[in-house]
C-alpha cells in the first residue's frame, strides 16, 4: 500500500501545495534530508486557525491545525519529493501562540505525531520539538516544519518502491 492510498483509506485529503511566503524554497534537499520549511493550517491557500490558544481558539482548533500543517508537510514531500524517496520521517517542530496561561501544547503536538504516523507507519518514528512564539506570520496559532530522510535515487529505482 503507497502512502497515497493510506492516506485514502485514512479519509484523508492532501490540500494543495501552497507557495513561500518570501525568497525561500518549500522543501532544501541537502544530500539525504529533506527539510520542509514552516506550514501554516492552510487550506488550498484558504487560511484557518488563526488567533491565540486559549483565547480564540481552543486546544481541539490547535490539534485540527497541527493535523492540517502535517498533512501540508506531506502535500510538500509528495510534490517536490516524492513519496517512493522518504526513508522516514526525523524530526519535527512544533511553534505555537497561546494567551500566556494555556498550557496543552503537547496535546496539539500529538495530532501532529498521530497523523505522520497513521500515514508513514514505521517511516513516521520521529523525534519533536514543541516551542512558544509571541507571534506567528497571518495570526496562525501554529506552525510545523520537519525534515525527512531520503533514500539514494539508485535505491528508489532498484528497490521498485512504490510508496
Amino acid at each position: 500500500m503507497t502512502f497515497l492510498d493510506r492516506l485514502q483509506q485514512l479519509n484523508f485529503q492532501l490540500p494543495a501545495v501552497s507557495t513561500p511566503g518570501g525568497d525561500y524554497a518549500s522543501v532544501n534537499i541537502r544530500g539525504n534530508v529533506a527539510y520542509v520549511a514552516v506550514q501554516f493550517p492552510i487550506w488550498n491557500e484558504e487560511f484557518r486557525f488563526q488567533g491565540k490558544l486559549g483565547q480564540e481558539l481552543t486546544t481541539e482548533d490547535g490539534r485540527r491545525a497541527a493535523a492540517l500543517c502535517a498533512l501540508n508537510v506531506l502535500a510538500q514531500v509528495h510534490h517536490k519529493v516524492g513519496f517512493d524517496r522518504v526513508e522516514g520521517l526525523n524530526h519535527y517542530d512544533l511553534y505555537y501562540v497561546t494567551d500566556g496561561h494555556w498550557d496543552e501544547a503537547p496535546q496539539v503536538a500529538d495530532a501532529a505525531s498521530k497523523l505522520f504516523k497513521e500515514v508513514l507507519v514505521d517511516k513516521g518514528k520521529h523525534s519533536r520539538a514543541i516551542l512558544g512564539a509571541a507571534h506567528l506570520p497571518r495570526n496562525f496559532c501554529v506552525g510545523l516544519t520537519a525534515s525527512f530522510t531520503l533514500l539514494p535515487t539508485r535505491a528508489v529505482i532498484d528497490s521498485g518502491a512504490t510508496n
